[in-house]
């Protein structure tokens, strides 16, 4: 009987151990120059404010464009930067340009829908 009451603990230790193994990966840095279809269904009409479009989740990659309050943007997924941030990459509808948005700078927080790399 003593034995199986040394072994609980190590096994609720164990099984504790278990969901933390099998959780997936987050999501990874989107390099200068990725681009990334378009996964998220949900409706256009998302703003920013005077927002950098980037060719990739860093401030060090090349803006593209700017996104500002009057244009409607079209999300397409999310991951996150090298920074710790979650970056947006969408549509300007107003320019045509596709880029890297941060999700702080969108107004309401950018995509859901992950990008899968």
């Amino acid at each position: 009987m003593k034995r199986l009451a040394a072994l609980v603990p190590v096994l609720a230790a164990a099984a504790m151990a278990v969901p933390l193994s099998l959780a997936t990966p987050a999501a990874a840095h989107a390099p200068c120059g990725t681009t990334a279809s378009d996964k998220d269904s949900s409706s256009w009409g998302k703003r920013a404010d005077g927002a950098n479009q980037r060719s990739g989740s860093s401030t060090s990659c090349t803006v593209k464009g700017i996104a500002y309050s009057t244009h409607a943007l079209d999300y397409h997924c999310y991951t996150v930067g090298n920074d710790g941030y979650t970056w947006t990459y969408l549509g300007n509808d107003a320019t045509g340009v596709t880029g890297w948005v941060r999700d702080d700078l969108l107004s309401d927080g950018g995509s859901y829908v992950s990008c899968g790399f």
